[in-house]
């Protein structure tokens, strides 16, 4: 049986799995579906753009006009529209000049307190204010609630003179000069047509990048403290794609074409899909290439299936960053008390107590007479008696059957769980894993009038974090396995930040209370972390690229404990994110627009391939085909190797110095039996700034089994500064080849 806990989490909490289906768009007596008709990069005019879209648009449809079939216009970065469309007209647009590709529409889904402290990433470490409150964050999520202390704009001046964008929230939303700016996108008007947050997901990733400082914020007296973003003075622009039913990829292109055009900096994306899809059929794929060529970052969630096992990553752009998430050393435990003394401990976000009273067990199948006795175990929809359980505490199978037992009249209930992640839930709902939980059943079993009592949740601290969440997706990249994905991990697990007062804190619809700051879990916590810290690292670089941001934050990252973290650098990437350190690396990665062409080439795109994602005929380079994809200049080094048998790779690396004038680095390597590396040379001498130097790393070695995997690392040192890199041989297949 599925674990209903973490399909909740998935499904419900944080909206975090895939429904793969056609539009909702399409009118339910219509065979029109709804498509992107995508055609590059910006046009000349907007006006002419519209003009030339539409004229396309009235050539190939057919019992409608123009006005019924087109849902959106891409204009301002990118070119092309959405439209409903039938088969029939989707081939003749195909064959007109200026299409380059057409791509159906798809559903995504959204995937502090402490969290900053933990990192040493205090309130008080070296800032520029000025320069600080220049740069903006573009979210694109559910949306955002603009009247929250954590967006208030006392103390902030105008807008930057850069910003090029608007506020059009729709009705009674008011931006400031901390939230400068908001859109709102949705095909089919529902009443929802306001960049308000209704979920409370936006609210949270937005504020967790770059909300102000308040003091004294908790989830009912749980996880006390002070909640601020990664760059408090920094601005946000909220783009809402996201509605109940998820976030179409119709309007997520239309966001990446007005954030771009607007001005942002950095971009944050706690967006994903399930589908393996390869980069020119991912709408976040080619919105963060376009983006990258305007020199703006795009950080986006890794996923959150990491029960599934490996090659789940969901974010594989190299231009992008994956970020995977961790926990911090505060967690939430909850603890079970039952009735002869013994303690159990389990997960949950529970603020309730029993002020010491013990109140009966009651086990799913003992309250339903109309289900399967598997169906009443898990305590399934309709299968709990409420005449049988007020009162009570219910022990479930079950993990998402908390809204059945709260309607139900249940006082609590007890769930199985092995995923150690505490949750908000209607109810007191304590996970056991099934250790625990077949101790409490042999209680119960034992006793004559089983009783226990649920405590209230208490923070416990945790000396071995930070470790990989389980929920956590794993690489390695299934489209190009020789670029390490996810990129870096930071703090997804049980973070505090600000919510929709609108909203259930729960997910659940029964459960009637609401909050300003709420407790959630997902790589869609962790995202922001690191969009934040990426923001951090431009107010000391205005000038830097998009890469050698990423490079920083990846060479510079605390090295992760591979005895707590099995999975190794396919779960964590280049280990955990260093705030203080990234704005200081010493060297750099640096990696073009043609270094991402030439790496699509080696994959074996076709031209029409890499302009579905440029927009631009980019013809490949005559060798290019030739040159691995290990040798993008990437600042992680990984290579896909046959099993078994023995194998020798090569990495050709370029690396810029931004540290010292004068300084010399000397290469380290630790030590792995199972791999042999070599680096020529093993020293760089710099005699300036921006001055480059390139080496080669060979690794050889042999017998490694299928879908395994060897690392080691490689480490360049003046003294001063620490440039580390992962090295990752794998016998992983890719979607190509499996």
């Amino acid at each position: 049986m599925a674990n209903y806990r973490f399909q909740l989490f998935l499904n419900i909490s944080f909206f975090l799995i895939l429904a793969i289906g056609q539009s909702s768009i399409a009118a339910a007596n219509d065979d029109r579906k709804a498509y992107i008709v995508y055609m590059g990069s910006a046009p000349e005019g907007e006006y002419l753009a519209t003009s030339r879209q539409r004229t396309m648009l009235q050539k190939v449809i057919r019992g409608s006009s123009v006005e019924e079939s087109m849902i959106r216009s891409y204009r301002r970065s990118l070119n092309g529209f959405a439209a409903k469309l039938t088969e029939e007209e989707v081939e003749e647009l195909a064959n007109m000049k200026g299409v380059v590709s057409i791509i159906p529409n798809r559903i995504y889904h959204p995937r502090t307190t402490r969290s900053w402290d933990f990192m040493g990433f205090s309130n008080t470490v070296r800032r520029n204010p000025t320069v600080e409150s220049n740069v903006i964050i573009g979210v694109i999520d559910s949306g955002i609630w603009p009247e929250l202390p954590s967006f208030s704009d006392k103390g902030f001046g105008p807008p930057p003179k850069k910003w090029k964008g608007v506020c059009r929230g729709g009705k009674n939303f008011t931006c400031n000069n901390k939230v400068i700016g908001a859109r709102f996108y949705k095909s089919v008007p529902s009443g929802d047509e306001s960049a308000r947050d209704n979920s409370g997901h936006g609210t949270h990733t937005a504020s967790t990048a770059a909300g102000n400082v308040v003091k004294d914020v908790s989830f009912f007296g749980l996880a006390q403290g002070t909640a601020r973003g990664g760059v408090p003075s920094a601005r946000i622009a909220a783009y809402k794609v996201c509605y109940k039913k998820g976030c179409e990829s119709v309007d997520i292109l239309a966001a990446f074409d007005d954030a771009i055009a607007d001005g942002v900096d950095i971009l944050s994306v706690s967006l994903g899909s399930a589908e393996s899809t390869e980069f020119f059929d991912d709408v976040i794929a080619i919105g963060s290439f376009h983006a990258m060529e305007k020199g703006i970052l795009t950080l986006n969630s890794a996923g959150n299936n990491g029960v599934a096992g490996p090659l789940g990553v969901e974010s594989v752009a190299p231009w992008m960053v994956a970020v995977a998430a961790s926990t911090t050393d505060r967690r939430l435990s909850t603890k079970v008390v039952l009735g002869n003394g013994k303690t159990l401990n389990g997960f949950s976000v529970n603020p309730d107590t029993f002020n010491g009273k013990k109140l009966p067990l009651l086990y799913g199948r003992e309250v339903s007479s109309i289900c399967s006795e598997d169906d009443a175990r898990l305590c399934s929809e309709s299968c709990v008696d409420s005449k049988l359980v007020k009162g009570k505490i219910v022990l479930c199978d079950n993990a998402g059957s908390d809204s059945v037992v709260y309607n139900a009249g249940a006082a609590g209930s007890i769930v199985l769980d092995d995923l150690p992640v505490s949750f908000i839930t209607p109810l007191p709902s304590p996970a056991l894993n099934a250790g625990d939980y077949d101790l409490l059943l042999s209680y119960k079993n034992s006793t004559k009038n089983p009783v226990a009592e649920i405590l209230r949740s208490e923070s416990i601290k945790e000396s071995y974090s930070p470790v990989v969440a389980q929920f956590s997706s794993l690489g390695p990249n299934f489209i190009a396995p020789d670029i390490l994905k996810p990129d870096i991990t930071a703090p997804g697990a049980e973070i505090l930040a600000a919510y929709s007062p609108i909203s259930s804190p729960s997910g659940s619809p029964v459960d009637k209370r609401r909050v300003k700051y709420s407790i959630l879990s997902g790589t869609s916590m962790a995202c922001p972390h690191v969009a934040g810290i990426a923001a951090y690292v431009k107010t000391f670089h205005p000038d830097w690229s998009p890469s050698a941001i990423k490079s920083a934050l990846m060479t510079t990252a605390w090295a992760m404990d591979r005895t707590k973290n099995p999975d190794g650098e396919i779960s964590y990437g280049s280990g955990h994110v260093n705030p203080v350190r990234a704005i200081v690396p010493g060297l750099v990665y640096e990696t073009s627009k043609e270094d991402y062409i030439k790496l699509m080439c080696s994959l074996g795109y076709t031209n029409d391939n890499i302009k579905q994602i440029s927009g631009e005929i980019s013809a490949c380079p005559v060798k290019s085909k030739n040159v691995p994809a290990r040798d993008m200049n990437y600042p992680s080094l990984a290579a896909s190797v046959p099993a078994v048998k023995s194998f020798t790779v090569s990495f050709r690396r370029t690396v810029k110095n931004v540290g010292l004038p004068n300084s010399i680095y000397r290469v380290q390597i630790s030590p792995n039996p199972k791999l042999k590396v070599e680096v020529v040379p093993k020293v760089l001498t710099f005699k300036a700034l921006e001055e480059t130097k390139t080496f080669t790393v060979t690794v050889s070695g042999g017998g490694l089994s299928a879908k395994s995997m060897e690392s080691t690392t490689l480490v360049w040192s003046d003294g001063t500064h620490i440039v580390r890199s992962p090295i990752v041989v794998h016998t992983y297949p890719s979607i190509k080849s499996s």
